[in-house]
């Protein structure tokens, strides 16, 4: 039963991952919610690296909806999962700077590039959060 229940999951997460990748982003979320459910909410184990994707990908789609802070809870909870994954420190970042909220963005780049010192697009976010928070405070806002 345990390794049927694993094909499952496995096969709702490669179908969540084709559906999203086909910009199907309405079923892909409902894929990876039903990925995530089985994962924390049964006793079976799930792969934390696959479970901390099902998390970014489904806070990429509620990034691509707008819903902010949603998708900041969905890449926080993949950070939990898994905090040597560096792509939900850098989405987290990227939503925190469109916010205003430039120190938790920065630290957020930091950490992506503490993680992946090579990862080129979370240096140029920073380099950009680190410019717009001192313009912020030269203009005094």
């Amino acid at each position: 039963m345990e390794a049927q229940a694993l094909r499952e999951s496995k096969g709702l997460l490669n179908e969540a991952h084709h559906e999203f990748n086909s910009n199907n982003f309405k079923r892909a979320e409902e894929l990876y919610t039903q990925f995530i459910s089985i994962c924390t909410t049964t006793t079976r184990e799930c792969d934390r690296n696959e479970l901390a994707i099902a998390y970014n990908n489904r806070g990429q789609v509620k990034y691509f909806r707008v819903d902010f802070y949603e998708a900041m809870d969905d890449y926080t909870a993949a950070i939990k999962t898994n905090d040597q994954f560096e792509v939900p420190y850098y989405n987290r970042g990227l939503v925190r700077y469109r916010l205003g909220f430039f120190q938790d963005a920065e630290s957020d780049f930091k950490k992506a590039l503490e993680i992946n010192a090579n990862f080129e697009d979370a240096r140029q976010s920073l380099h950009q959060t680190i410019a717009d928070s001192e313009e912020k405070l030269k203009r005094g806002y």
